[in-house]
């Protein structure tokens, strides 16, 4: 029975709901490989489409690929002080989750 026991608390149990789907930060040489390659657009072409649309300025960005899909993670403040948090396709600007 003491085996038994022992391998139901040692053996993992079910990921947790975060850990079901894969979220990857790519670091700059990835990125900038992925923007070589065609993955992705250029940022400057991302802010050049996103920024117009926004009433806010971008304080931060990150690229990471979601589940297989490359997408720019943005944040940006508006003149109030409220944070926006914005989800953008990296390899068509558009915008797919956040902006206000």
């Amino acid at each position: 029975m003491l085996p038994f026991l022992l391998s139901a608390v040692l053996l993992p149990g079910p990921a947790p709901a975060q850990d079901r789907h894969r979220h990857r930060h790519l670091d700059h040489d990835s990125a900038r490989a992925a923007v070589m390659e065609g993955r992705v657009l250029p940022l400057a072409e991302i802010l050049a489409m996103v920024q117009p649309r926004l009433e806010a300025r971008i304080i931060e960005v990150e690229l990471e690929e979601h589940d297989g899909v490359l997408i720019y993670e943005l944040r940006a403040v508006t003149p109030q002080g409220r944070l926006l948090e914005l989800e953008v396709d990296a390899a068509t600007g558009r915008i797919l989750k956040g902006g206000g």
